[in-house]
């Protein structure tokens, strides 16, 4: 194969073969294609994009460009979840627990905190002696053992996309439906995923900022998992405000505990009861998703879900006196209010934004090598078309030191807008796009 003419095939607007895809994503992975062609071709396909046989054939391609995970000798049907990273999203630790706790399966695979979204496994580590990292037969002996696991990403499934990634970052890259659904798809696929559900966010804080960006992508990725052979749903939600109260790795696992309990705040648990009901509903364990939200309800209340997740904490070596007992989590040295500067109605956040504050109060990283502080973050219960006073106590910052605590008083209410007029809810999920091979409601 003469990259050169790949290069220029697809400069011009042309189409490439599926066995042009798979020879460049095994050469490139291999060491043999030069970044400087690698970069030209990924420049090509972000000007004149893709189709959905060439996105389905790189997905593959990258799919396959490593180790190809088979859980079926421990678990007949494999369901698991992405979401595209938010403000205060801590769903999997409520998730995937509820979901384990009615017999579905679920062995996971998550990351770190990217940007001003936190991650699944810094939020995990607030546990002492919590770790992520398992060898295959440590990961297929607990999902066999208790029917749950949480594990870091291995960097032997879909390693072409790691080289890629890290190409796109630095050339302008990125932002392209086709890559972007290829990335996040092949990960699935290698992981060995039998049906996904997709949390695609949508908003100030989130990558797609409008509902139509978010469903072209959602449904590129649906596209995908078909085409694999795959259930897929997917469901666009909002991230023009934090999930939750609690930005901040323990303060959040504090707040999916309370959830796991039964309370924790409504947004939250609302958005939980969708997302793990789905997956309970393509791993055909509820004929409707009705009657798999009302399994996964059950689950909470009598305690099978809080239960299944101390088991998760247990078998990966963390603590299971701090499940049982929150206050033993990491906490900040200073916790001080937040107050409104005005009074009115808030209209909008600046949802990034207000991740930043977690990041820079040491709740993520600025750069790859920053240590987390677990403890630090905020609390904040107001949503918007809530009404607030000027001076109101709005929240709480949690701070290790005094710089950060007062930047944070100031930087949280600055990315907040208050309007003089009533403001609607938002909603918390926007639009469900059902593959033809998945579950209907």
């Amino acid at each position: 194969m003469s990259m050169v003419d790949v290069i220029a095939r697809k400069r011009d607007g042309g189409e490439l073969t599926a066995a042009e895809i798979n020879s460049f994503i095994r050469d490139y992975t291999a060491g043999t294609i030069p970044d400087y062609q690698a970069a030209a071709l990924l420049m090509a396909i972000y000007l004149r994009g893709m189709n959905r046989r060439e996105t389905v054939d790189l997905t593959l391609a990258m799919a396959n460009s490593g180790d190809m995970l088979d859980l079926h000798d421990v678990a007949p049907f494999i369901v698991d979840k992405h979401s595209s990273g938010g403000v205060g999203d801590k769903t999997s630790l409520a998730v995937l627990p509820l979901v384990a706790a009615v017999g579905v399966p679920v062995g996971k695979m998550s990351g770190r905190g990217l940007g001003s979204s936190g991650g699944t496994l810094d939020k995990m580590e607030s546990f002492d002696g919590w770790s992520w990292a398992l060898s295959l037969d440590q990961f297929k002996r607990q999902l066999r053992d208790i029917g749950l696991v949480l594990a870091g990403q291995t960097n032997v499934l879909a390693p072409a996309d790691g080289k890629l990634y890290a190409l796109r970052d630095v050339t302008a890259t990125v932002d392209n439906g086709s890559l972007i659904a290829a990335s996040i798809m092949s990960k699935k696929l290698a992981a060995g995923a039998d049906a996904i559900v997709l949390d695609v966010k949508t908003g100030s804080g989130a990558f797609m900022p409008t509902v139509e960006a978010a469903m072209e992508l959602a449904q590129l990725m649906v596209d995908i998992g078909e085409d694999a052979g795959r259930h897929v749903v997917a469901l666009i939600s909002d991230m023009n405000q934090p999930l939750g109260h609690a930005v901040g790795n323990a303060l959040e696992v504090r707040e999916a505990i309370d959830t796991l309990r039964g309370g924790g705040p409504e947004d939250f648990w609302e958005h939980c009861r969708v997302v793990a009901g789905y997956m309970v509903l393509l791993a055909g364990k509820a004929a409707t998703l009705a009657e798999a939200e009302a399994m996964i309800a059950a689950a909470r209340a009598d305690g099978r879900g809080l239960a299944k997740f101390r088991e998760l904490v247990v078998a990966q070596g963390g603590d299971p006196r701090q499940v049982d007992d929150p206050d033993r989590l990491p906490k900040a040295r200073y916790v001080e209010p937040i107050e409104a500067t005005r009074t009115g109605y808030i209209s909008a956040m600046d949802t990034a934004e207000l991740g930043w504050v977690c990041v820079r109060c040491g709740g993520g990283r600025m750069v790859k090598s920053d240590k987390i502080a677990p403890g630090v973050g905020f609390i904040l219960p107001v949503k918007i078309g809530d009404h607030i006073e000027a001076g109101q106590e709005i929240g709480q910052i949690h701070a290790d030191d005094d710089m950060t605590l007062q930047q944070a008083q100031r930087d949280i209410p600055a990315a907040i807008t208050v309007s003089d007029t009533p403001v609607s809810p938002l909603p918390l999920f926007y639009a469900t796009i059902i593959g033809k091979s998945g579950k209907g409601q």
